[in-house]
């Protein structure tokens, strides 16, 4: 089955080579959240120095994690539902997912057709998933406000079954190991946000940045967005509440994620129509610091900037 279409775009739509880079993390305890990164998920430390440390694949950083003390974990506010790492093939994501279990860290295997995952949580409560492609399998579409998932057979499916581990575990190997870290291709796959309202979140990253709408399931008080067609770059759901409030300054949790485009020409376009918005911008080490509507960080950059 094919992949979902965009619902619609704008008369800019973003460049279809931008992709997430990082995500930066506001954490209670560095030592504790780097340890679990390293072990229960194959991370390496790409570098740390005082209340800081970046971790990825080798490369570019995927995780940057910055301590604060006195923080709280609060509910029912907008930020980060989940950030997820895509890994290149099924068996890396098998390596990744026999390390957890041999590490008895819980966490819930999915499968929703054309991606095969697990979610889980780190030590602070900051949602992850795991997963790989599986276009080869099945598709959804999200038609009248209906999140619709079909296996390439034609059957229906919730989009939410239980995967099967053991044949997802028949890609490995007797050579392969599970305290290795993740490979080189792994790369942030996409983010999922708790805002307070789906048509105005639609309206900044749709209308303002310029991502295509791959659905808007109303049912589901969820919506997702994405760069050259791919299933979702950015999920958005109110599913803390419609019009749940920002988190407070002592929270842990999402500080920011970054919007990577290939070149600086595919950046100023989008500057400018932020401009034109009259949104808030804050040049920063990162790149240029913005807030969506739900007040969720969001720092465009060039993709050197990562590397």
């Amino acid at each position: 089955m094919s992949q979902p279409q965009a619902e619609n775009k704008t008369e800019f739509s973003i460049h279809p080579r931008t992709g997430i880079g990082h995500v930066s993390l506001t954490v209670a305890n560095l030592e504790n959240q780097v340890l679990f990164y390293e072990k229960a998920l194959g991370f390496k430390v790409h570098w740390r120095k005082e209340k800081q440390a970046g971790l990825g694949a080798g490369s570019a950083d995927l995780l940057i994690l910055n301590e604060a003390p006195d923080l709280k974990k609060y509910r029912g506010v907008t930020g980060l539902y989940h950030f997820a790492v895509l890994f290149p093939n099924r068996r890396e994501l098998a390596i990744a997912m026999a390390r957890l279990f041999a590490l008895k860290v819980r966490n819930s295997p999915t499968d929703h057709v054309m991606t095969k995952t697990t979610y889980l949580d780190d030590p602070e409560g900051n949602g992850i998933e795991l997963y790989c492609e599986s276009p080869e399998d099945g598709s959804w579409t999200m038609e009248d406000g209906k999140y619709e998932t079909r296996w390439a057979d034609g059957r229906w499916s919730d989009g939410r079954e239980p995967l099967d581990v053991d044949a997802l575990f028949k890609h490995l190997t007797d050579s392969d190991r599970i305290d290795v870290p993740i490979p080189p291709e792994t790369k942030m796959g996409h983010i999922h946000l708790h805002v307070r309202d789906i048509p105005e979140a639609l309206d900044f990253y749709h209308g303002v940045l310029g991502f295509d709408v791959m659905g808007h399931a109303k049912e589901f008080q969820m919506a997702f967005v994405s760069a050259g067609g791919y299933h979702h770059h950015i999920g958005l759901n109110t599913w803390q509440g419609a019009g749940a409030p920002p988190p407070p300054d002592d929270a842990v949790g999402l500080r920011h994620f970054t919007v990577d485009f290939p070149n600086q020409s595919s950046l100023d376009e989008v500057v400018k129509r932020a401009d034109a918005a009259g949104i808030p911008s804050n040049q920063t080490e990162d790149g240029l610091l913005l807030q969506d509507p739900s007040q969720n960080g969001v720092t465009l950059r060039t993709m050197d900037r990562g590397q």
